[in-house]
Order: structure tokens, then C-alpha cells, then sequence
């Protein structure tokens, strides 16, 4: 509904006309000051019918649920972050604060205005004007007097569609399909958000548990350099041992400074992905050994088919491209009807003259009621082109459905495969580990007793470091490798995540309720 109001003065004479056009121009002359507007001041002013059709969904009012969780995600979180971030908290992080979770959520808002609009397309419109008006009449070629005419025109109008051809409907149909595909947007955004936060978690504390490799590596690197300098000044060594020594230390200091430079880059990245201020102050958990190492993925209770049907089936990025898909199918009934025949019914009241006319010399009062039949006879071809596009735009819609399809079911597959993988790699990475700490401890034995030279105990050192790294990055691909099969699937959730993740530290903040 909309009202009018405004005021106007008629002249029909037309030097009167040309000294107000004057007039105006004169004025638009004249300086003005520059005006600003800042749209962030703008206050939220609140609707008295906030949402009258009822087309705003849950989720905007209760947070998302992810799959397989019990509670939708909460937001804003508070974080202290002079106690260790754990993964959970990460993704909490991320979540609420990462500007493509952001744009999600007004997506979402978006196609629930835009399915308001489709539903209003079944209401009637009330449109009303005032106008105060002030005419005046010369007669230049006539006897009669001049005379001037002041006062208001009002004018009220309700008119409703009764019928057309499926066209509302269609478009009503095509904004839930919209609304459908912006739910799953946002599902999916989550679920590569929780893959990039996981990677980025991951990849920073192995990077973190790098560094106090090469440090422990460097302290045995110095015991090494002490104890040659021991032997050497009681002769049991000559400088060429030490001289090594001092070789194989210059060496790990430099590994432990470029352990320090990833780790640094790798809190950077996780910042990011997070979606946090970067000079934020990170602390990270030790990277723990997984309570079950002979874990498979079929305790899971799914193989490679079920996994690849579970995503075809559930997958968020499937779904919003299947609903896209659908309401492209809907436009082409729209595009359809809109060349045929509607159907209207109208009310109009009018008093003291009609809209953009002189006002009346006399008080009158008009009202008309009618029904109305509009029939597009020629358009010049313009539908047939329109319906064309139409179908045009659902054929790509469909062609990347497939490709949504295709994507993701490859990108199971590999996830899957690299869980497989790193879970084997994972009792290799500890025979390997177990095997250079014997053989470390062995040659220091050796040398300290002179049964071995600095050559052996070197090279037993750089096995364990290596065995050491493998350790760990073998740990974390297979902690990052389950948890993204599940979001290349779309199943994760934050109760997944919590018990990945094990039980949390005391004294960890809670989650506060949402401000949305």
C-alpha cells in the first residue's frame, strides 16, 4: 500500500508556464552545499510487520544445525586466547566470524525477501494520492473573465490479479527453489570453510610440533658437540670429530630457525582461515598420539560406495545445484505465461478531478469498479526469445548440476583414498620412530665408550629427526585426512570435530547465546 501527497499550481497560460520554467532554472543556478550520506549510519529501523508472509526460515532465528549435530551453531564466541585454541573452537571462529559465512547468512536473507515478494504477488495492491493543486485560467481570445481554482484532488486505487496463466505460481515455485538452494548454499560454504579451517588447524600444529623436533634435535645436536670436545680434550678423539660436530649443530640450528618461519606462516594462514584480527596471539594444544592407531575406516560403517552415494544423495553443493536447477525449469513457465492472458479486478475513487489533470472548477466525485482482460496480442517476438533464454538458462543449470556431481563425487574419492593412505602410514611412521630412538641410543652408548666414531652417531641423529618429522606429519594427514572425507562428503559436524578432537581443556570458555 502507498500514499501520496502533494502540492502543484496549473496555469494555462502559457507565459505564466515560461516564467516559472524561468524560475526554475534560475534556481538551479543558485550554489548548494555538498551532501554526504554515510549508509552505515543509517539506523536499523525496526518493521511493524516484520514478516507477515512468513518466508524467513528457522535457521535465520535459531543458527544453522550442521549434520549430525544436536545444536545449531551459536555466534558471536568468546575466546581467551592465552590458553591453547583447540580445533572445535577454531571452527567456532570460523564460522561466525569469516566474511564468506557472512555472506551465506545474507544470501539466505536475500532469497527469504525474494519469496516474500513472489507470495505478495497474490495480494492486492491500495495505492492513494493527495494533491493540493491551484489552477489558473486566462482567455485570451474570449470575453470571459479570468478566474483561478484552488484546492485538492484525492484518488484511491485497489487493484488484484484474479487469474493468469501459472505465471505467479511459477515464479512463486522458483523463489522456494531459490530459497532451498541458498539453505544449501550455506551448508556448503560451511562445510569449505570447516575443510580450510582444518587444513590450516592441522597444518599449524604440525608445524608447531616441527619446531620442537628441530629444537630437541638441536639440544642433541649440543650434547653431541659437548661430548666431542670431552673426548678430544682427553684424546680419545681428534678435531675432525668435533669439527663435525660443530657442523652437524650449525646445521640444526638453521632447521630449527626455518621450523620457527613455517610455524609462524602456518598461525597466519589459520587466522585467515578463521577469519580472525592477524595479530592475534595463537597458542596451540600438542599435537596428542590418536587413542587408536589400528582405527579403519570402516568402523565408520561405510565403504567407498556408500561414502560416494551418501554424497550424492546429502551433499550441500548437489542440493543447491539441484534446486537451481529447478527453478530455472520454473522461469520458463513464467517467461510462458507472461505472453498470455490475464485477468484483474479494479476499484477507483476519484474526487475533485483525475491524477496529472487540472483540479476541478467544481466539487466532483467519481468511483469506477471493473473487471479487466488483457490480452498480449504481438511483442514484436520478444516472448518467443525470452522463453528461449529461459530454457537456455536451464540447460546450464543443468549442465552444472552434473558438473557439481562430477566434482564432488572426485573429490570423495580422493579424500578417501588419502584417509586409507595415511591410516597405513601411520604404524609405519611408528616402527620407523621406535627403530631410530634404539639406534640413537645405541651409537651414543658406542661413541661415548669409543666403540663408534662421530659419523655413526651423526647419521643415527638425522634418522631419528627424520623419523621424528614423519612422526608427525603422518599424525596430523591422517587426523586432517578423516575429518575432510567427511566435509568432501558433507557430513561433518562440530560433535564430529569435539570427538576427533577429545576432551577439552579445563577452563575453556563457553559459548555465548546468539545476537543474529
Amino acid at each position: 500500500m502507498s500514499v501520496k501527497s502533494g502540492t502543484a499550481r496549473t496555469a494555462c497560460h502559457p507565459r505564466r508556464s515560461s516564467k516559472v520554467i524561468t524560475l526554475g532554472l534560475a534556481l538551479s543556478l543558485l550554489p548548494v552545499p555538498a551532501l554526504s550520506f554515510d549508509l552505515a549510519a543509517v539506523p536499523n529501523i525496526p518493521d511493524l510487520l516484520d514478516d507477515p508472509l512468513d518466508t524467513r526460515p528457522p535457521v535465520l532465528e535459531q543458527g544453522a544445525v550442521l549434520p549430525g549435530d544436536r545444536r545449531g551453531i551459536l555466534c558471536p564466541v568468546e575466546k581467551d586466547f592465552t590458553v591453547p585454541l583447540l580445533l572445535d573452537e577454531a571452527v567456532d571462529l570460523a564460522l561466525c566470524h569469516h566474511p564468506q559465512a557472512q555472506a551465506a547468512w545474507a544470501e539466505l536473507k536475500i532469497q527469504a525477501a525474494n519469496l516474500g515478494v513472489a507470495k505478495a504477488g497474490y495480494w492486492p495492491t491500495v495505492n492513494a494520492a493527495v494533491n493540493h493543486l491551484n489552477s489558473y485560467y486566462q482567455y485570451p481570445d474570449s470575453p470571459l473573465p479570468s478566474s483561478e481554482t484552488d484546492g485538492f484532488t484525492l484518488y484511491g486505487n485497489l487493484s488484484w490479479r484474479l487469474f493468469d496463466f501459472g505465471g505467479r505460481a511459477a515464479n512463486l515455485a522458483a523463489a522456494n527453489w531459490l530459497l532451498t538452494q541458498a539453505l544449501a548454499n550455506q551448508d556448503a560454504v560451511f562445510q569449505r570453510l570447516l575443510d580450510g579451517v582444518i587444513q590450516a588447524y592441522f597444518d599449524a600444529q604440525t608445524a608447531n610440533a616441527q619446531r620442537q623436533a628441530k629444537t630437541d634435535s638441536e639440544a642433541l645436536a649440543s650434547q653431541t658437540l659437548a661430548s666431542a670436545r670431552r673426548r678430544e680434550a682427553s684424546g680419545a678423539s681428534s678435531r675432525s670429530d668435533t669439527l663435525q660436530a660443530e657442523t652437524a649443530l650449525a646445521k640444526a640450528a638453521l632447521g630449527r630457525s626455518r621450523a620457527d618461519g613455517d610455524y609462524r606462516k602456518a598461525l597466519a594462514v589459520l587466522r585467515q582461515a578463521m577469519g580472525i584480527a592477524p595479530e592475534t596471539v595463537l597458542t596451540l594444544p600438542e599435537n596428542a598420539e590418536p587413542e587408536q592407531t589400528g582405527e579403519t575406516l570402516a568402523q565408520d560403517g561405510r565403504d567407498l560406495q556408500i561414502w560416494l552415494a551418501e554424497a550424492k544423495r546429502r551433499h550441500p553443493a548437489i542440493v543447491a545445484a539441484q534446486a537451481q536447477w529447478e527453478a530455472a525449469k520454473q522461469r520458463i513457465v513464467q517467461a510462458r505465461s507472461e505472453g498470455l492472458p490475464t485477468l484483474d479486478f479494479s476499484l477507483n475513487a476519484y474526487q475533485n478531478g483525475y491524477p496529472n489533470q487540472a483540479l476541478s472548477q467544481s466539487q466532483t466525485r467519481v468511483e469506477t469498479i471493473g473487471i479487466n482482460l488483457t490480452i498480449p496480442l504481438f511483442e514484436g517476438f520478444a516472448r518467443t526469445y525470452k522463453i528461449r533464454g529461459a530454457q537456455a538458462q536451464a540447460e546450464q543449470r543443468a549442465a552444472e548440476l552434473a558438473d557439481t556431481e562430477r566434482q564432488t563425487l572426485l573429490d570423495v574419492v580422493k579424500a578417501h583414498a588419502e584417509a586409507e593412505a595415511a591410516l597405513r602410514n601411520l604404524s609405519y611412521s611408528a616402527t620407523w620412530l621406535a627403530s631410530a630412538q634404539t639406534a640413537v641410543a645405541s651409537s651414543q652408548r658406542r661413541y661415548d665408550k669409543g666403540a663408534a666414531d662421530i659419523l655413526e652417531l651423526l647419521n643415527t641423529q638425522t634418522a631419528l629427526a627424520d623419523a621424528r618429522q614423519e612422526r608427525l606429519r603422518t599424525l596430523a594427514d591422517w587426523r586432517a585426512a578423516r575429518l575432510r572425507l567427511f566435509t568432501s562428503a558433507g557430513l561433518l559436524g562440530r560433535d564430529m570435530i569435539e570427538q576427533a578432537e577429545g576432551p577439552k581443556a579445563k577452563g575453556q570458555p563457553a559459548i555465548v547465546t546468539p545476537e543474529r
